[in-house]
């Protein structure tokens, strides 16, 4: 799901808000923390839609033809998306 800037601005609040109620960070500025919790989440998006191009790529090399939107295709997605993922760490 491809997370829009209103909705990576609502999350990032929601984190923050979050960790400070229960007492587990405490912001001086509050304004930066919501700046590196948007980027980190920008971050995250990103590497999905990197992980995304490549795993459409490796599908596509396949020596046997794979349509999309099959069964097959979608479990094929699911593991080497899932794959990649830990590969990556994320």
């Amino acid at each position: 799901m491809r997370l829009t800037e209103d909705r990576i601005s609502h999350l990032s609040r929601l984190v923050i808000d979050r960790l400070y109620r229960d007492d587990l960070a405490d912001f001086p500025d509050e304004g930066m923390a919501l700046r590196e919790a948007k980027g980190a989440f920008q971050a995250f998006v990103r590497a999905e839609e990197e992980v995304d191009a490549f795993v459409r790529q490796k599908i596509g090399r396949l020596s046997r033809s794979v349509p999309e939107g099959g069964r097959e295709w979608e479990i094929l997605y699911r593991k080497y998306f899932e794959e990649e993922m830990a590969r990556r760490k994320l």
